[in-house]
């Protein structure tokens, strides 16, 4: 299995990341590891692992100091987040969906452009989500998907309206991971008034406690890949919530997440961790170090060395534009960094497929046994490149058009009809041009 020094400069992480990097392999050898077969053959939730991340104090890496947190950047909590990916898939994209929550209320409050009035009125809300984070260990989901559509192409579905004292909601989440598991659901809805359509300027955010009335799971679960998300149905029927439920106060999430397009390609740790994990199985099978296994050396055959040397070189580039990538994330990025975030997504989402495919090629017949790790990383490998809104299809337009079109045309460039690209980098367009 590979140590964090073998693909990352450690002279160029903070001590506190390099130590709590280092935590995580431990974690992941001596009980992420041995846990994830049966996570996957039952489709069950990871909770042993989340309550050993929770007793270690990960839920809370990214909150700030202040507030009882470890303070780490996106690029720091990126890096954890691959950490895990390299043992438990399933772990680490769910811990994303705690860490995203927290991230939003991290980030987006320090953004230049919201105002001293919207400050005031964020502080208070983000300090309530951080203490129960901290205080309860409590766990946070983040389900945005409606199904049948990116989430950035119409206005949520998910709908609340003014009542007395706060709002009622009412709508539902597909693919809502934790669903049933997590302590607090942050919900993303559209507000709507009477007489006028539905839109995305009245976009809000709510945190919903999970014993709520009205709030319920639906529906089973039993994916290809990712099997322990339990990510099913979150169903909202006349869920009551008020001003202190709010994750962040009215219109900040328009001026502020289009803005900030790093922030939703955090599901790309997970994938390049199972992209280690796959390459570092197909190593130590070949050496014959395989736990359990036969100590039989496969090292003598040409083809399977080519073969790793493949896996490596592509391993290597997808590492390096990501590392970059998210060294790089920041509130009004440039065109350049936006561009090289879209690259690396698509490059993950894409590689970890084709090194998974070439490890079972160069183990052979028995890395497809459940027995074995690769089986299960292979299936886990096949889920990033589908998951919006940043699919690899949606990567590879926006990349093109970026290339070929200046930014004053961007909302000209063939192939927009129907708001097809409202997830796209528009910079200084306008804020919400990038959620419309």
């Amino acid at each position: 299995m590979s140590a964090i020094e073998d693909y990352y400069d450690l002279s160029r992480i903070r001590p506190v990341v390099v130590e709590k990097l280092r935590r995580i392999n431990e974690l992941g050898k001596e009980r992420f590891r041995p846990r994830a077969p049966g996570i996957d053959i039952d489709a069950s939730f990871p909770v042993e692992n989340y309550r050993d991340l929770a007793e270690e104090g990960f839920l809370g890496l990214s909150i700030p100091e202040e507030f009882g947190g470890w303070g780490f950047s996106m690029f720091e909590y990126a890096m954890i987040g691959a950490e895990i990916g390299k043992y438990c898939g399933a772990t680490a994209l769910t811990f994303n969906m705690h860490n995203s929550s927290m991230a939003w209320s991290r980030f987006m409050y320090d953004m230049p452009n919201l105002t001293a009035e919207e400050k005031a009125a964020f502080a208070p809300l983000r300090e309530r989500q951080f203490r129960r984070a901290i205080a309860e260990k409590a766990i946070y989901s983040q389900p945005i998907s409606e199904g049948g559509q990116n989430w950035t192409s119409k206005p949520n579905q998910t709908q609340c309206r003014k009542v007395e004292g706060g709002w009622k909601i009412n709508g539902f989440k597909k693919f809502a991971s934790l669903a049933g598991y997590c302590d607090y659901y942050t919900i993303v809805c559209t507000e709507t008034f009477e007489g006028q359509e539905p839109r995305h300027e009245d976009t809000m955010l709510f945190v919903v406690h999970k014993d709520t009335p009205g709030l319920s799971v639906k529906g089973e679960w039993d994916p290809l890949g990712m099997r322990g998300t339990n990510s099913r149905d979150l169903i909202l029927n006349d869920v009551f919530v008020t001003e202190e439920d709010l994750l962040m106060p009215a219109g900040i999430f328009g001026k502020t997440l289009p803005n900030w397009p790093h922030m939703m390609a955090t599901l790309s740790p997970t994938y390049m961790g199972v992209a280690q994990g796959a390459f570092d199985f197909t190593v130590d099978y070949l050496k014959g170090k395989v736990e359990g296994q036969p100590p039989i050396d496969r090292r003598m055959f040409a083809t399977k060395r080519i073969t790793v040397g493949k896996m490596y070189a592509r391993l290597a580039n997808m590492r390096a534009l990501w590392w970059q990538a998210f060294s790089e994330s920041k509130g009004f990025p440039t065109k350049g960094e936006v561009m090289r975030m879209y690259a690396a997504q698509y490059n993950i989402m894409e590689g970890v497929q084709e090194i998974a495919a070439l490890a079972i090629r160069t183990c052979g017949g028995q890395s497809m046994l459940k027995s074995m790790p690769l089986e299960r990383m292979y299936r886990d490998s096949r889920c990033g490149a589908l998951m919006l809104p940043y699919t690899s299809e949606i990567m590879e337009d926006y990349l093109s058009v970026l290339a070929l079109y200046d930014m004053d045309e961007l909302d000209t460039a063939p192939g927009d009809e129907g708001g097809a690209r409202n997830s796209l980098w528009r910079g200084d367009n306008g804020a919400l041009k990038g959620l419309r």
